[in-house]
């Protein structure tokens, strides 16, 4: 372990690790922070911060900037591997999550609010230990960590650093209702996940459905008279695709693939993003609006254009 740093030192040391991330949403952009993982293309950040992206942007230090793809992701721990097509990056010195004390110093590094002029740094402390929260994907977040140094929206994703440069944790999320109250995922455990999701290659293409459609909302619901809220209303289907082989017709409602709900068509999206080819899927659809019917549908390799 090298020598005690200052602020400046860190700053200068850990800026050519740490990258702005800017994603397209199905409506709007988001931006967030990642941190290079390796010398291989991977990016280690939150998952909430590539959350339903359609494309993502890497903008490193140098001003450079590469078009990413999502590799891996663990909602559950609010983290997500991103890939760019590009060798010699300069990983981050990651260290013991495990050696932290409370009351230690450490400084946030991050995109806060996506502003130009490079990352923002924020210094604080380690306020507290083994704390349990809400996560991004609904359920509980444990082993995180506390700490008043600022987080704001952006630095999600970003490194939270000890005194020696090295991560210690991954920024993930703040406290509306308090002040400089934030918190980080420990670095052993974003770590090992990492390796772990590397380890597991790239995510499948997604696999093909062949739908297209409209988000059901409660007003176009009312207006129709339809028996549910919100779906997916099926107005397209390609031929020979595996809706037609599993009898889905105009005008059916998609409301649940599997155990999965299907509010909006996002929702459809993401659901074919975790299944590839040859998976078998249970469609559930609300048709002529009045009766439920389940289908069975096998997923293929979308089709070439």
């Amino acid at each position: 372990m090298s020598g005690i740093l200052t602020t400046p030192e860190l700053v200068e040391l850990l800026t050519p690790s740490v990258v702005q991330i800017a994603v397209s949403l199905e409506r709007g952009r988001g931006v967030g922070t990642g941190v290079i993982f390796d010398d291989q293309g991977h990016i280690l950040t939150n998952w909430h911060v590539v959350r339903g992206a359609r494309t993502i942007t890497v903008a490193f230090e140098d001003g450079t900037i590469s078009e990413a793809e999502l590799f891996r992701s663990d909602p559950l721990l609010d983290l997500a591997i991103i890939r760019v097509d590009r060798m010699g990056l300069t990983p981050a010195t990651f260290g013991d999550s495990d050696a932290l004390r409370v009351g230690e110093d450490v400084v946030a590094i991050g995109h806060a609010l996506g502003l130009d002029g490079g990352p923002t740094v924020s210094k604080g402390v380690v306020s507290a230990l083994d704390r349990t929260i809400v996560g991004e994907s609904g359920g509980d977040l444990t082993d995180v960590f506390q700490t008043d140094a600022a987080i704001n929206e952006g630095n999600s994703g970003g490194p939270l650093v000890n005194m020696f440069g090295e991560v210690v944790g991954i920024n993930t999320a703040k406290i509306a209702i308090g002040d400089r109250i934030g918190f980080a995922i420990n670095i052993n455990v974003a770590k090992k996940t990492a390796e772990y999701l590397i380890a597991q290659g790239p995510l499948p293409p997604p696999g093909f459905l062949g739908v297209a459609g409209v988000d059901i909302t409660r007003a176009l619901a009312r207006a129709l008279r339809l028996p549910v809220g919100q779906g997916f209303g099926v107005t397209v289907i390609e031929p020979g695709s595996p809706a037609v082989s599993a009898g889905v017709m105009l005008d059916d409602i998609i409301v649940q693939l599997d155990d999965v709900e299907i509010a909006r068509g996002q929702d459809l999206t993401d659901f074919l993003r975790d299944h590839p080819s040859g998976s078998e899927v249970a469609i559930t659809v609300v048709r002529d609006a009045r009766f439920l019917v389940t289908l069975d549908a096998t997923l293929v390799d979308r089709p070439e254009r």
